[in-house]
């Protein structure tokens, strides 16, 4: 996470929370000093019962939400100093062409400042990949994981 210019006046530690699929994870905590650096990986998996056709898959992504949380561990539970939020979908697939051919490539997208952080808005560098299996049920019906 780049944010030119910005000290923070607090040096309480941050971290990334992350909530995909219904499942939140967060990272490590790092430095309150910018850049911030998280070389993690956050595996998330989701099992979407009874979903056979992949543009049903499409619309249950479309509905989800994703929301990144950069928070710092300011006493007494921490403050929310950047957010971003966006459907599921559009947070994992981006744009087809983009992902054709392109394991993992990398993005970049600007985070909403909270009210409580002073400067400009943080950018954040990731790069996410994500597999779609088709597994069967006992019946016989197939559906995607």
């Amino acid at each position: 996470i780049t944010c030119p210019g910005v000290l923070l006046k607090d040096k309480e530690e941050l971290y990334l929370s992350v909530f995909v699929l219904g499942q939140y994870k967060k990272t490590q905590c790092v430095p309150a000093v910018f850049p911030l650096f998280f070389q993690e990986k956050l595996v998330f998996e989701k099992e979407f019962a009874n979903t056979v056709d992949p543009g049903d898959l499409v619309k249950l992504l479309e509905f989800d939400t994703a929301v990144l949380e950069l928070i710092q561990l300011v006493p007494p539970v921490g403050r929310i100093l950047a957010t971003y939020e966006e459907n599921t979908r559009d947070f994992l697939f981006p744009d087809p062409k983009l992902t054709r051919g392109h394991r993992g490539l990398e993005r970049e997208i600007l985070m909403k400042r909270s009210s409580s952080f002073t400067g400009i808005a943080p950018k954040l560098r990731f790069s996410t990949i994500s597999l779609i299996a088709e597994s069967l049920l006992s019946s016989g019906r197939s559906h995607i994981q």
